[in-house]
């Protein structure tokens, strides 16, 4: 019964110690802001945006390539099919801004089985930068995107990515699709990139074309379930890093169903399970209830007083990491927290039911079917 005690102790302890660090690591990186450093030269960038479909921000987010600072810009917005709802918007968006090098791709590659990869493919085909960042269409770029992308580049930089943050959730699925995104994914990603093990996000990929032509080009990008999780292998096979921007690009949300979020966390859960299956058995820990669970185990009635300081705690270090990082923090959001956090192990236990999901109309298969669409491609 001690070594009981103990165990359910260290991991009341353990858990509560790692959420606030990465609390106190993401902070820090809003606390400690440092003007984006001079890019010696001036590459030419070639940012590719694919395009899919028409989403209810897609004129302020794509409209946003065509305002960078970055002067030696190529823009490449790609489309699978000239029926696509996106196309006559980015017609519309390239001619009312003549002064940006931009242009629009149709058509779609058997690359792979990764739908995304087989639109972008014929953008990395004929871009011509050193540096290549392919840049999700829902994702609202700042004027110095390129530049806060290249401030962080270093030696050892194989790939700089990001994770992106909720912004404008509507009613309550869009703030649980926020707390998801913010203060959770977000978070930990950042804190494991300030601790050196930073892992890709496919919302931006920031290549150095020679890395990714190393790594056999778009096509190895192909041989897992998503192509971030392709990115971060292809990038550590090198014997490279890959680097997170400071701090992370806002993703209008809108209104969202529970239901569209359950399955868009589904998704990624997969995907994390497929990529990354050692990490991801160990996110059944995360969240406070475990903890909650383990002091209630150790001291019943008294365990259960206790955990309300804890959650208290808990939800403090991520409501204050909210506030300095300026994310939707009402009271709308925390409440999306708590419930965001009851859903953990529920999509945990959910994403091992089957393999692979549907993206856009398109069925994606596991591991192995990535990888043989790869081969095939």
């Amino acid at each position: 019964m001690t070594a009981l005690v103990i165990l359910l102790s260290a991991f009341v302890v353990v858990t509560l110690a790692l959420h606030l660090a990465s609390a106190a690591l993401t902070a820090r990186r809003y606390l400690h802001l440092t003007p984006v450093r001079p890019i010696p030269g001036r590459p030419l960038v070639s940012l590719i945006r694919p395009v899919c479909g028409l989403d209810l921000h897609d004129e302020e987010t794509l409209g946003s390539s065509f305002r960078l600072s970055w002067r030696d810009l190529e823009v490449i917005f790609c489309a699978a099919h000239e029926s696509d709802p996106a196309v006559p918007l980015v017609r519309r968006l390239i001619a009312e801004n003549p002064q940006v090098n931009a242009q629009l791709l149709i058509g779609e590659s058997g690359l792979s089985g990764n739908p995304k990869l087989n639109n972008l493919e014929k953008g990395w085909r004929v871009s011509r930068g050193a540096f290549v960042a392919m840049t999700d269409s829902n994702l609202l770029l700042p004027v110095d995107y390129i530049e806060r992308l290249l401030s962080v580049w270093r030696p050892d930089t194989g790939l700089v990515s990001c994770p992106p943050v909720g912004i404008r959730g509507e009613g309550l699925g869009g703030a649980l699709e926020c707390a998801f995104l913010n203060s959770f994914q977000a978070r930990w990603q950042l804190a494991a990139d300030s601790l050196g093990f930073g892992f890709a996000q496919g919302k931006t990929l920031f290549w150095r074309r020679d890395v990714l032509e190393h790594a056999g080009g778009l096509v190895a990008l192909g041989r897992d379930l998503a192509e971030d999780v392709a990115s971060t292998k292809a990038v550590r096979g090198q014997g490279l890093v890959v680097r997170l921007a400071r701090e992370p690009f806002a993703q209008p949300i809108g209104p969202r169903s529970l239901r569209a979020v359950w399955d868009r966390q589904l998704r990624w859960a997969r995907v994390r399970r497929d990529g990354f299956p050692g990490l991801f058995v160990a996110e059944i820990l995360l969240g406070p209830w475990p903890p909650v669970a383990a002091l209630i185990a150790l001291g019943g009635l008294a365990g259960l007083g206790w955990a309300l300081p804890f959650l208290a705690l808990w939800y403090g270090a991520e409501i204050a990491l909210c506030r300095i990082a300026g994310w939707p923090c009402g009271p709308r959001d925390i409440a999306a927290m708590g419930l965001r956090d009851l859903l953990l192990a529920p999509l945990w236990a959910t994403t091992w039911m089957r393999r692979g999901f549907e993206w856009r109309g398109t069925a994606m298969g596991g591991l192995e079917a990535a990888r043989a669409g790869g081969a095939e491609a």
